[in-house]
């Protein structure tokens, strides 16, 4: 795909969130939601590591600290106040993940005694199991380009208390499984089902924190994630991934690379599963191209999640890097070249989605407006993906 990045491009990208939001200058309160801050996080960082200004840094870090104090203390419009956590002030400053994140949406979130409504509870909030783990990632990123172990810290106290709310047994087959979405003090789900690819992104993430971090499980063995990793692979075994929704693709292809730098970093030899998730990957993208929604107009269409597809093709053709230049850490690595070959000829459609939406009518529409926030910072990550697609 591109091989310059378009600095001018991201940079007026995310200069215009950063002021839509509150972020600089300051606004109170500010706008806040976790999936699409711990993007814009690593967005920043990617602008510090390209031009070397430390403004970006400095954005990135306020932003860390705008989300842990808005979205890890209770609404405004909430009978309770201060930290999620229970923590007080001064505590909870220092351990600011230590009770989960929530959402972000605008809507408070259902109370137990109020009927479900499907519908409503898109625009509801709480705690999702998936963007925590994205912003988990996020505080990675952060940690690696500033060497502050503090960012790691926050990032392992997250994964324990989370996957603590979110993993329970299932009264039908005794198995372990992970609600889709908890309360904002983590007391009961809001939505019971499973994500498809939940336990596949935990499992990687934990993975990641736990590697190389033998000092400071020393230190603190209680932010040890062995037993979580151990449930969530076990949650893992036998589930097919496949998918034709092109941000769940494109996801697919982004925790592929991730579980390569793991196998890189730790040789841990999940050549299976990353075979799996390569399959799952070519499977859904045959089967979402032959929908033709990517020949639609612009107002059928979700920007956002079609960028989440062209960030999926950045990580393929990183990965084919990867397995070129480090081919002893790979079991597999014919079969694992073969997938990504095959993978490989539909960067096109990758190319087609960025141009599209660079298309200023096409980012006139409602579909776009709607969602302006989170589809300006998923178009950021797919023109510079360096800083979401980095390892950690």
């Amino acid at each position: 795909m591109k091989q310059e990045l378009p600095l001018p491009i991201v940079r007026q990208i995310m200069t215009e969130f950063a002021k839509q939001t509150g972020l600089s200058p300051v606004r109170r309160p500010p706008s806040r939601y976790l999936w699409t801050d711990a993007f814009a996080v690593c967005n920043l960082l990617e602008l510090f590591r390209q031009t070397g200004e430390d403004s970006f840094k400095s954005l990135a870090l306020s932003l860390v600290d705008q989300v842990h104090e808005t979205l890890g203390r209770h609404r405004q419009d909430d009978t309770r106040n201060g930290w999620i956590s229970g923590l007080g002030e001064d505590e909870g400053r220092l351990h600011p993940t230590a009770g989960g994140l929530r959402i972000g949406k605008k809507i408070n979130e259902r109370g137990p005694a109020d009927p479900f409504d499907e519908n409503m509870e898109w625009d509801r909030d709480g705690q999702y199991y998936h963007y925590l783990i994205k912003w988990m990632h996020a505080l990675q990123c952060v940690a690696t380009a500033t060497s502050e172990r503090v960012y790691h810290g926050w990032a392992r106290e997250l994964a324990k208390k989370v996957h603590a709310g979110f993993v329970f047994t299932s009264a039908v087959d005794r198995r372990k499984q992970i609600h889709w979405k908890m309360s904002i003090d983590l007391s009961r789900p809001l939505v019971p089902s499973m994500g498809l690819h939940d336990p596949l992104e935990g499992f990687i993430i934990y993975s990641q924190l736990q590697a190389g971090r033998n000092d400071e499980l020393q230190e603190s063995p209680r932010l040890d994630l062995t037993h979580e990793i151990k449930e969530l692979a076990e949650i893992c075994r036998g589930r097919n991934w496949a998918t034709e929704d092109p941000l769940g693709i494109g996801g697919l292809m982004c925790n592929g690379l991730q579980l390569a730098q793991l196998m890189v970093k730790e040789k841990c030899g999940q050549d299976r599963l990353l075979l799996a998730l390569l399959d799952s990957s070519l499977l859904g993208l045959e089967s979402f191209l032959k929908t033709n929604t990517l020949q639609l107009p612009a107002h059928y269409r979700l920007a956002f999640r079609e960028f989440g597809l062209s960030i999926g093709m950045h990580a393929v053709e990183r990965l084919k890097g990867l397995l070129q230049k480090e081919t002893d850490s790979f079991q597999e690595s014919g079969a694992l070249q073969a997938r990504i070959e095959k993978l490989m000829r539909y960067q096109p459609a990758g190319e087609q989605i960025e141009r599209f939406w660079h298309e200023e009518a096409n980012r006139e529409v409602d579909t776009w407006l709607e969602h302006r926030d989170i589809n300006m910072v998923m178009q950021a990550t797919s023109l510079a993906p360096d800083g979401f697609l980095q390892a950690p």
